[in-house]
Parts: structure tokens; sequence; C-alpha cells
């Protein structure tokens, strides 16, 4: 998508085309639950997360959401030093922070709806706005580079008027995230070098 597109609701996922096995496997994982829930006696709900992160979460080995991957590298650098990040500046995403997800799907759980649900915050954001919001909470002045690598699509816009129905909404700003998430990776990063 791009930045400016209008936002897809859960429906818009069928036909589905995800850019790559893991949007496919997500998708089938779905099939096969809603298909579980036709034949028997079970109401099947679907919570479709946009870019989960927070303390606690996987923050190095190559697996990890772009904000922990962020606040590892800045945790990691000298002051005044260079970090480099993949793509361009431009790619806008979704981070919503893992207590705002958790109460979606207690909320969810507790509602009547069935099927899928878009949950996750209103706060689009650049990859340039993520890289200032972590360099502001570590205190660091860094330089950054931007440099080739993976960065899926361009944008992601989806609707989450089924989850607001049921009055959730996301409460934690991505600043307010991110001072949580880059405390605890600091932590991380300080214990693996022994200070």
């Amino acid at each position: 998508m791009e930045p400016d597109e209008p936002p897809l609701t859960e429906d818009d996922a069928t036909p589905a085309n995800p850019d790559n096995e893991y949007g496919w496997e997500k998708l089938y994982a779905e099939r096969v639950a809603m298909a579980y829930g036709r034949r028997y006696p079970m109401k099947v709900r679907i919570a479709r997360f946009e870019n989960c992160y927070g303390p606690e979460g996987t923050w190095t080995g190559g697996r990890e959401k772009a904000p922990a991957a962020i606040c590892r590298k800045l945790a990691k650098a000298e002051d005044s030093g260079t970090i480099e990040v993949w793509g361009d500046d431009t790619v806008m995403r979704v981070f919503t922070y893992v207590d705002d997800l958790v109460d979606g799907i207690y909320a969810l759980m507790q509602s009547a709806l069935e099927g899928p649900v878009n949950l996750g915050s209103d706060e689009r954001v650049t990859v340039a706005d993520l890289v200032r919001t972590v360099i502001e909470v570590s205190g660091k002045r860094l330089k950054v580079k931007y440099v080739p690598g993976p960065v899926g699509v361009h944008a992601r816009n989806f609707s989450k008027a089924r989850i607001k129905s049921l009055g959730w909404e996301a409460k934690v700003s991505l600043r307010e995230g991110i001072e949580r998430t880059y405390a605890w990776i600091e932590k991380q990063v300080k214990a693996l070098q022994g200070v």
C-alpha cells in the first residue's frame, strides 16, 4: 500500500495476496480455525495484530520487530556514533504496544464479534519517526545511515472499526512504549556486556 490509501477492512484480506509465506501462513491458520468453527460448536475470534512490541519481546536474532531492533542498535551504539537502518526513511507502519494488544484480545474474547478483527494503534509513523523517537529516548546523539535491506511493503493501513465498536482503543503512545521498551532492552544489552 501507499501511505494515502484508505484503510483496509478485515474483509479486504480476501482474495488474499500476501507478499511472503509468513502472510500466507497466517491466513491459512485463520481458514483452518474458521473451518473448525463451522463444523464444531466453537466461536472463532481472530485478532490480527499490527506490529506488537514491548519489553520481554524478541530483541535480537533477526526475528525482532523494528522497534526492538532499533532499540538494540541504539543501546549498543556509542554516543556520537552512527547506526545503520535498512531501507529508506519513508516506509510507514503502525507499532502497537503489547499491553494494548492484551487489552484488545480480552475485549474481543468477551464480545460477540466473530471472525477476523484488526487490532492496532492509530498512530502511523515512518521509519524515520521511529528512529528519531528511539534516539530521543536514549539520550544519545547519533547519526543514522540508511542501507539496502528488506523493508516489506511501503505502507499498511488497516481499519480498526470492528474492535473500536467494543470501545477499545490503543492507549500507549509510541513514545511511551519506546521509553519502556528501550529501558528493558538497554538492560539486556548491558547484562550481555557485563556492565
